[in-house]
């Protein structure tokens, strides 16, 4: 069984390569083939167009796109996405100080989408069948419908124009550096409300329609009968027995959602001014910053393959049930 299971989790991560690998190829042909030179950029109208051809010659662009497409694989294995046409700088340079806020700000967005969905999952299932049980799943199905950037325009309207109680955009304010530790922290914090609002709205949404949804399926099964049957009590059952079962289709989607965090929330960072992953794709996009496009592309995939993978790992920790899956 083991030895199976190796194999199938060996497959499916060559399969992920082989996917990764296809995905910044696409990426790359498509910046290469759409209309525009990136090295016009640096160059003035009164510069002769000598100098525009050297430009372009030490960007690597007047070579056949095959050979532009073969220097870049051989760099991709070996770990280097070049320099950056706008930061002149290595790209994994550029990226690391965007992808630990990235990292911090989903992490802390993901556990806050889990705890909200979870207790309010919980709520709306102690009260099945009544008004707020009913209201609830109305209200999450408005919630997950919304746009990320008009739930953070309404937020920025109401409580920064409207009401001044929060700042607008940033991570920090100009006076940040006269601030004491708590002062700073407070600083953050509340430079971080409304982008972690914005974030999280929509994947609380999600995560309760799903585990409601999975816990009233559980409890018509007819082992929860039997238990209540035998005199256990809704608290043990909810506990020991509704909540494991139902949670465990929803592993899948945290891995999924944990893996679009990861890769970039881009209309939130753009939206809140905020140094990630996802601000950082756009303006590489904008500034048809070739190398940063693809980096950013493949750090998105393969923070997704990877979250994806782990979210298989605990389903097979949480049920053996799960392998049997996996091998057939």
């Amino acid at each position: 069984m083991k030895n199976k299971l190796y194999r199938v989790v060996f497959k499916r991560i060559a399969s992920s390569a082989l996917v990764l690998l296809l995905l910044v190829t696409f990426i790359f042909l498509l910046v290469r083939l759409s209309p525009g030179d990136p090295s016009q950029k640096f160059l003035s109208p009164q510069l002769n167009p000598q100098l525009a051809e050297k430009v372009t010659k030490s960007f690597g662009l007047d070579q056949p796109i095959y050979i532009q497409y073969y220097s870049f694989i051989l760099n991709l294995f070996s770990g280097d996405f070049g320099i950056s046409y706008n930061y002149r700088q290595p790209v994994f340079s550029v990226v690391k100080d965007y992808f630990f806020f990235t990292l911090v700000f989903s992490f802390i967005s993901f556990i806050l989408q889990l705890s909200f969905g979870y207790w309010f999952a919980k709520f709306s299932f102690y009260r099945r069948g009544k008004l707020i049980d009913r209201l609830l799943s109305k209200i999450s199905i408005i919630t997950f419908s919304l746009p990320s950037f008009v739930v953070g325009l309404i937020l920025v309207y109401i409580f920064s124009v409207k009401l001044d109680l929060l700042p607008t955009s940033g991570i920090k304010s100009i006076y940040f550096d006269d601030l004491n530790f708590m002062g700073k922290m407070k600083d953050y914090f509340l430079h971080l409300i409304l982008p972690m609002i914005t974030l999280s709205f929509a994947g609380i949404a999600v995560f309760y329609k799903y585990l409601r949804d999975n816990l009233n399926t559980v409890a018509n099964s007819p082992f929860i009968t039997s238990l209540r049957a035998n005199g256990f009590s809704e608290k043990k059952i909810f506990k020991n027995h509704l909540v494991p079962n139902a949670i465990q289709p929803l592993i899948s989607i945290a891995g999924i959602e944990f893996g679009i965090l990861l890769g970039g929330a881009l209309l939130t960072e753009v939206i809140f001014s905020l140094p990630g992953m996802g601000r950082l794709t756009i303006n590489a996009i904008l500034n048809r910053d070739f190398p940063l496009i693809i980096a950013c592309s493949f750090i998105a995939g393969l923070m997704m393959i990877i979250s994806n993978l782990a979210a298989d790992i605990i389903k097979i920790k949480m049920d053996k049930r799960f392998i049997k899956e996996l091998i057939n």
